[in-house]
């Protein structure tokens, strides 16, 4: 039979989520999970589209509505930017979470703040269109470029696979892409991937530390909303172990709220890296790994809370880091090294480390479910 995802009983994750433990809700909704449904083609979104009769490559036995519906999280198209020491920034404590671009030498920070109301960000800057998307209950930190879209737009579905926003485009096609996938996955653009542009999260004082000529959404975004408040409650804290909705296989080595950074592989699997095991005994860390094709090394920096992997090249050879006296050093020519791949003492000073684009940051839990056959990093 066909499924129609109007008759999976609807949540709304802004609104309840924090009030009740999420195994309660899963429990409340486990009965509207049409497991035994085979076919893969999806009729029609919560709150009347978008319409797709088009065949998916994701089980709909993972897709839940996680609602309130098509649109019912506005996504941003071009927010204001401010700067960072704007009155409109003042919701934003040092301790808030940041996701940092960089475009066209321009710093911009987009805040978790924002993408616990709106997920979505789509920019049309610096000519680039990118769409810098949170989902908070996977944890997932990805910026895409929309250029396969022609320049339209993302969404927010309302829908959720394995417990990750889905997207849609607001093009003719109106396909389904569930973000940690990286890809269509139902509807006419179905296996359509969508290329990276490199993003670092880290703390909002990080970021202003490394970058204090930054821009940051500022709170007026046209929507009333309490930015300073997260909806989700204590859902993203390490020991929380609830999930929204279950998922067929819990990968319990890690905190399931551990966030990690992620590198993708072919066929599920890549290699993560637990904040937790990199800073352990480590104000800063540098690890040297093979992924995404070639040597990349993962910069940690415990003060900024933030992990992010790089080519090791820099004017054409390779280089080797260690962490020496609190800083990240790289073996040939002793220049001093930040998070975000920038020398900034020594004879490299200036020179920049090409980024990992398909790195990303996520919770242990939604990584794990995206790439079952992840290796997982937990020492030197």
């Amino acid at each position: 039979m066909r499924l129609s995802v109007k008759t999976v009983q609807p949540i709304v994750r802004a609104s309840i989520v924090h009030r009740l433990p999420a195994v309660a809700l899963a429990a409340a909704v486990a009965a509207s999970l049409l497991f035994a449904c085979s076919e893969e083609s999806v009729s029609v979104l919560p709150g009347g589209g978008p319409q797709s009769s088009a065949e998916c490559s994701i089980p709909q036995s993972a897709i839940f509505d996680g609602g309130p519906g098509k649109d019912g999280i506005p996504a941003l198209t071009d927010p204001e930017f401010v700067p960072a020491e704007s009155p409109r920034a003042s919701y934003l404590r040092d301790a808030d979470r940041v996701i940092g671009v960089v475009i066209g030498g321009e710093p911009l920070a987009i805040p978790l703040n924002i993408g616990w109301w709106h997920e979505i960000v789509n920019l049309d800057r610096g000519g680039l269109q990118l769409a810098v998307t949170y989902c908070p209950l996977t944890g997932s930190s990805i910026a895409f470029d929309r250029t396969p879209l022609g320049g339209g737009a993302f969404g927010v579905s309302g829908l959720l696979y394995l417990n990750n926003l889905i997207m849609y485009d607001r093009t003719s096609s109106e396909s389904l892409w569930p973000q940690m996938l990286r890809q269509a996955g139902c509807g006419p653009r179905n296996g359509t991937r969508l290329s990276h542009y490199p993003v670092i999260e880290m703390s909002w004082a990080g970021w202003k530390s490394l970058y204090p000529n930054t821009l940051v959404i500022g709170s007026a975004t046209g929507y009333s909303r309490n930015y300073r408040s997260n909806p989700y409650g204590s859902y993203d804290q390490l020991n929380n172990r609830d999930l929204l909705f279950p998922i067929p296989r819990v990968d319990t080595r890690r905190p399931l709220k551990e966030r990690v950074l992620g590198i993708p592989g072919e066929a599920g699997g890549g290699i993560a890296f637990p904040y937790g095991a990199l800073d352990a005994g480590a104000a800063v860390r540098a690890v040297h790994a093979t992924a995404a094709g070639g040597a990349v090394v993962v910069f940690w920096d415990r003060s900024r809370q933030a992990a992010m992997a790089f080519r090791p090249l820099a004017e054409g050879r390779r280089l080797s880091f260690e962490a020496r006296d609190g800083r990240l050093v790289d073996v040939e020519t002793g220049s001093t090294w930040q998070v975000d791949g920038r020398a900034v003492t020594g004879p490299l000073a200036g020179q920049r480390l090409e980024p990992v684009a398909e790195a990303f940051v996520a919770f242990w839990f939604g990584w794990a479910a995206f790439h079952p056959d992840t290796r997982l990093w937990t020492g030197a």
